[in-house]
């Protein structure tokens, strides 16, 4: 049997419909907390998801997750969660609360994959990466924000300041089938 998607759950409101929309998608997928142990995320899944959630104080171990060798994808929390491992900067956002956004995407390679080059997106802006780590690409960005969607592409490490899994998102299952055939080619 293939193993899993691992989704993180750190507490945020929407990470039961990350779960969903892979399941969704017939995407073997299983949610764990984020105290769950390195080893057991490294022998476990094919590929995690770090979910949204309130705040980067409450996010267990997700930040030894990234060093697994594993493909990662950042939701929300999880991209500053990644910012803030490879040194980037992350600082409250001026657009505050969730929200509609229109996102200008940049790079359409890996994550996204098959996307136009406007999308419409809900995300909440309270806090956004600020400053890119080094080694990071820019993949989308926005008039309220300069880093909406990067990438370490060497590491196959992603992150969105957006939620793909809400339905106010433009296509957003396609962020998530791009993400299962990423870990699907690095299985090998």
């Amino acid at each position: 049997m293939m193993r899993p998607i691992y989704v993180v759950n750190n507490f945020g409101q929407f990470n039961h419909l990350i779960h969903r929309a892979l399941r969704d998608l017939e995407i073997e997928v299983e949610l764990v907390p984020n105290s769950t142990s390195r080893e057991q995320v490294a022998e476990g899944c094919r590929g995690i998801i770090l979910g949204g959630g309130p705040a980067i104080e409450r996010a267990g171990n997700c930040s030894q997750y990234l060093d697994l060798g594993l493909p990662v994808l950042g939701i929300c929390l999880g991209l500053h969660i990644i910012a803030k491992k490879f040194n980037g900067d992350v600082n409250p956002g001026r657009s505050g609360g969730y929200g509609p956004v229109e996102v200008e995407i940049c790079n359409h390679d890996n994550i996204l994959a098959g996307y136009p080059g406007k999308v419409s997106v809900w995300a909440s802006h309270a806090d956004e990466v600020s400053q890119l780590p080094d080694g990071f690409t820019l993949l989308a960005r926005s008039s309220i924000c300069n880093n909406e969607a990067i990438a370490f592409l060497d590491k196959q490490i992603y992150g969105l300041q957006w939620h793909p899994e809400v339905s106010h998102t433009f296509e957003g299952k396609r962020v998530f089938e791009n993400f299962n055939r990423i870990c699907l080619e690095n299985i090998g």
